[in-house]
């Protein structure tokens, strides 16, 4: 019979910028050096909604995994609260990177990352950044923010005119900033309105969660202008892409056009909704998934067999 390895988590924090990144690092108990891949959330989400399932489960595959936080976020640092800059998360990967290429328990020549949602768009921009990496892992991942905002729809867009102009001000006074929710319901002003995304935000949630359901509204141009599918033609190594056919938030269509220019990418598609991915059935198979491609690419040490 196969069994799993059993592992530690260990809480972390490394410096990113002017702050810190809080994080999780999971090792396989008794694996010398054993293999490590990163995980980054979707947006405004923290490392405590689900992003410790998957970890759970490479580790007990035998490869290390470190979930972390943005800044802005959870209990990471920075300050305003609730800021949702792509270009701090970006840096906020770089440092996790950094992390665990000083770590001597882990093997530094076998990083993957692993990101979902609007991480999964941060892992394939960082997989085109990192020619060192062995691997990636996209899952549900937003790639395009035009074809994002079409999703949404015109008329919900234009009700978050106000609030930005509101946060722009805001911003250049010193001002506390003005916020737009993460997750609504269909028809109401935010970031994500689709019929799943606010109950979907809401079953992620542990009890005692540090989630806050806005972002600061400035965030709003750059998402829209944000397209980390153009880099999927650029990313060196492996990377898989785990796409949800009737996906409401980052519309399959596009992302399946831009993971067909990596040129050693694979993909898998599923019958589940974007919030799906992390609970239930469709977690399960996902999660499969990703462990037999990681350990593909990164060869962990094998599970006892007894």
């Amino acid at each position: 019979m196969t069994t799993a390895h059993s592992f530690t988590r260990h809480d972390i924090t490394f410096p990113s910028g002017d702050s810190t990144c809080a994080g999780w690092l999971y090792l396989p108990t008794g694996v010398t050096s054993p293999p490590v891949v990163i995980l980054g959330h979707g947006l405004g989400a923290t490392r405590e909604m689900r992003l410790d399932a998957f970890a759970e489960r490479f580790a007990q595959a035998g490869i290390a995994a470190v979930a972390f936080t943005y800044r802005h976020f959870g209990d990471s640092g920075g300050h305003p609260r609730q800021l949702l800059s792509i270009k701090r998360q970006l840096a906020d990967w770089d440092a996790a990177l950094a992390c665990v290429k000083a770590r001597p328990d882990v093997d530094r020549s076998r990083i993957a990352v692993w990101g979902s949602s609007f991480g999964g768009g941060h892992a394939i921009t960082v997989a085109s950044r990192h020619p060192e990496l062995r691997a990636a892992v996209s899952q549900c991942p937003f790639t395009d923010g035009l074809a994002s905002a079409l999703a949404l729809g015109p008329v919900a867009s234009l009700k978050m005119t106000p609030v930005l102009a509101r946060d722009m001000a805001a911003r250049v006074r010193g001002k506390a900033p003005a916020m737009v929710p993460i997750a609504s319901a269909p028809g109401s002003p935010a970031l994500m309105n689709a019929p799943d995304a606010l109950p979907g935000y809401q079953a992620l949630q542990p009890p005692g969660t540090t989630f806050r359901n806005e972002v600061a509204a400035r965030v709003i141009p750059t998402i829209a202008a944000y397209r980390p599918g153009r880099a999927a033609k650029k990313v060196a190594m492996p990377i898989l892409f785990c796409v949800s056919n009737t996906d409401s938030v980052t519309p399959p269509a596009q992302t399946l056009r831009y993971a067909r220019t990596a040129p050693r990418g694979e993909i898998k598609r599923y019958d589940a909704g974007h919030f799906d991915f992390y609970t239930g059935e469709t977690f399960e198979a996902l999660v499969r998934d990703q462990i037999e491609f990681l350990t593909r690419q990164l060869h962990p040490a094998p599970v006892s067999t007894p």
